[in-house]
């Protein structure tokens, strides 16, 4: 009986198992099925030796993007931007690719490769979209919450609609913008017929193995912000006085590129200050162009003398003749004191004492006179 030697045996013994150990790694690796999440499309990598590849199909998805309702924006507008992203992808055709399983007989091969062909229809399919609406220009700003859209899949001839929150900044310039769209999705890029020898890796219930691309695109939207008028107060000319009715001159300019028309000038006054006629009709006010309005306002008599902040806005008819208001604007009004003038009760009571004096005086003069003749009839 031959005898082999313990610590020969122990290497032999670690020798077969971590040969064996390597074989399952190399396996695991290579051959047996990666699923993805949910495994809903049979999505795995196996080997070319336990797939066969009878069909290349030519096309992918083709993704647009367009802006639903009005594209136009205003100054100073919030915005919930609605986004349509459809897929218009198409399959432009099928190329039989030289490969068969030698264990099958032909027509039943050709059945098989016809059924491959039919997966690979779904090439044009985009799945895992994102999308992530940017802005390029100051003016307008998109707001980080809810930026990113993600859409599970989208078959060619479908559309889903995304939501996003855009800021439009109150002095922007009147314009064409455009907004960028960045959109990362996967699609099909090959199916391979998964061959009986895939039992022998323990798989039974696979019939495709599906190869995946990751693409990158930005699309361009765009959208515009509406040409308007705006204005601001230029000059403001006249006092008011405390108990008086005066007249307030107040210059506006259209400081935009569009004309307002039928304008009218509004002032809001408030206590101690009213006025009978707010409204002051301008006409047509075209860009860079003043009209001045005149108002006449009335202080109350114990009005504080100090500079009174009033509110004033325009009205005026847009473009498309609809009712528009400009933002309010300060008029600066400074009030005076009244002048002090004398009553016809102080002027009579001023003219009593005049003639009191007076006759005060002229009694006075008489007794003196009186007292002289008298000194100088003693005399004689």
């Amino acid at each position: 009986m031959i005898r082999v030697p313990i610590t020969k045996l122990r290497q032999s013994m670690i020798t077969k198992i971590t040969t064996f150990a390597l074989i399952l790694l190399i396996v695991s690796v290579t051959a047996l099925p990666v699923l993805g999440e949910g495994d809903e499309t049979n999505f795995i990598a196996l080997d070319h030796g336990y797939t066969v590849d009878y069909y290349k199909s030519y096309g992918s998805p083709v993704i647009q993007a367009s802006i639903t309702g009005d594209p136009e924006l205003e100054r100073g507008e919030t915005a919930d931007l609605k986004i349509k992203i459809a897929n218009a992808g198409a399959v432009s055709g099928f190329k039989r690719l030289n490969a068969n399983q030698k264990r099958i007989n032909d027509s039943i091969e050709e059945t098989i490769a016809l059924e491959e062909m039919g997966e690979e229809k779904e090439c044009t399919t985009a799945k895992d979209i994102e999308a992530v609406l940017q802005s390029e220009t100051k003016y307008i700003e998109v707001e980080s919450t809810g930026n990113y859209q993600n859409v599970e899949e989208l078959e060619t001839g479908h559309m889903a609609l995304l939501s996003y929150t855009v800021k439009v900044d109150g002095n922007a310039p009147a314009g064409n913008y455009e907004l960028l769209l960045p959109v990362t999705y996967q699609y099909q890029a090959n199916v391979r017929t998964v061959t009986a020898d895939a039992i022998n890796l323990g798989i039974t219930d696979v019939d495709y193995a599906r190869e995946y691309k990751t693409k990158t695109e930005t699309l361009k939207i765009p959208i515009s912000i509406k040409s308007e008028p705006k204005f601001e107060v230029t000059n403001v000319s006249g006092n008011l006085v405390q108990g008086e009715s005066k007249v307030v001159n107040v210059t506006y300019k259209n400081t935009r590129e569009t004309v307002a028309k039928d304008a009218f000038a509004r002032m809001i006054v408030m206590s101690p200050l009213s006025t009978e006629k707010s409204t002051v009709r301008l006409g047509d006010i075209g860009p860079g162009e003043e009209k001045t309005a005149s108002f006449e306002i009335k202080a109350d008599q114990d009005a504080n003398v100090k500079k009174y902040g009033v509110n004033s806005e325009i009205k005026y008819f847009d473009n498309d003749g609809d009712t528009k208001f400009s933002e309010s604007m300060k008029v600066d009004l400074p009030l005076k004191a009244t002048e002090q003038k004398f009553s016809i009760t102080g002027i009579a009571i001023l003219l009593i004492i005049v003639i009191a004096l007076y006759q005060i005086v002229s009694v006075h003069r008489k007794r003196n006179q009186n007292d002289e003749n008298v000194s100088g009839d003693e005399n004689e």
